[in-house]
C-alpha cells in the first residue's frame, strides 16, 4: 500500500468479527422462523437455515423478506429480537479475546472506528450497551442508515461521507462474512480483510475478494 494513502478510517463489524458470538444469531433465527411455523426436522427448515448460511452479512430483515411476504417477515423480525434479548439475558455477551483493545489502539494512531452490523439499531445498541461499547467507536452504523444492503457498498459509503474520508483507498474494512467483504471492495477500501472469528471460513472470504485473512480482529 502506498504510504501517501494512510488508513483513515476502519470499519468493522460486530457479531463475528469484534463480538464473539456462538450460536446466538443462528439460535435466535431458529426460533424467529419456529414462531412462524417452520420447525426442525423439515425441509423448509433446512432451506431457512441454508439460506441463512448463504446470507450472513445481509441485514436481519434481507434474509426474512427472502424468506416471507412482507406481514410475516416483520413478525418473523419481531421474534428474531425478542429471543436475541432473552438469549443476550442469559448468556451476556463477550467481545473476541483482544477486539476491545484493538478498537482503542486503533482510535489511539487517530484512525476512526465505525461499527457496522447486520441487526437493526435496537438490536446493534443492546450490544454495544451490554458490551459498554459505545465510547469506543466514533459512529455506529445498521442497515436502516443506508438505502442499500450489502453486499452493496452503501454502508461504507455511508460511514465514509459521516466520517470525513477524502479518498476511499483510506478505508480499511475488517468483517467475518463473504457479502461484508464484496461491500469492501466495492466500497473501494484498500483493506478488506476478513477474519475468521465468526460465520465463514478462509475460502469463502477469500473468494469474495478478501485483502487479507486473519486469524482475528487483533491482527488488522
Amino acid at each position: 500500500m502506498n504510504e501517501a494513502e494512510p488508513i483513515t478510517v476502519a470499519c468493522l463489524d460486530l457479531a463475528g468479527t469484534t463480538v464473539a458470538d456462538g450460536d446466538t444469531v443462528r439460535t435466535a433465527f431458529t426460533e424467529a422462523i419456529a414462531a412462524l411455523g417452520i420447525v426442525s426436522g423439515t425441509a423448509a427448515h433446512e432451506r431457512a437455515l441454508a439460506r441463512l448460511r448463504e446470507s450472513h452479512g445481509e441485514s436481519q430483515i434481507g434474509i426474512f423478506r427472502s424468506l416471507f411476504d412482507e406481514p410475516r417477515a416483520q413478525a418473523a423480525h419481531l421474534a428474531f429480537e425478542r429471543s436475541y434479548d432473552e438469549l443476550v439475558d442469559r448468556r451476556g455477551l463477550q467481545p473476541v479475546p483482544g477486539a476491545a483493545e484493538t478498537l482503542d489502539l486503533l482510535r489511539g494512531a487517530g484512525i476512526s472506528v465505525c461499527l457496522l452490523t447486520a441487526f437493526n439499531r435496537r438490536t446493534q445498541a443492546r450490544v454495544l450497551d451490554t458490551l459498554d461499547w459505545w465510547h469506543r467507536a466514533d459512529l455506529t452504523l445498521c442497515p436502516k442508515d443506508a438505502p442499500r444492503d450489502r453486499p452493496r457498498p452503501d454502508l461504507i459509503l455511508t460511514a465514509a461521507l459521516r466520517l470525513g474520508v477524502d479518498d476511499v483507498r483510506n478505508i480499511a474494512v475488517c468483517a467475518d462474512t463473504a457479502t461484508a467483504i464484496r461491500a469492501g471492495r466495492r466500497a473501494g477500501a484498500s483493506i478488506v480483510a476478513g477474519t475468521l472469528t465468526g460465520a465463514h471460513d478462509h475460502d469463502r472470504l477469500r473468494t469474495a475478494g478478501a485483502t487479507h485473512i486473519l486469524p482475528s480482529v487483533t491482527a488488522l
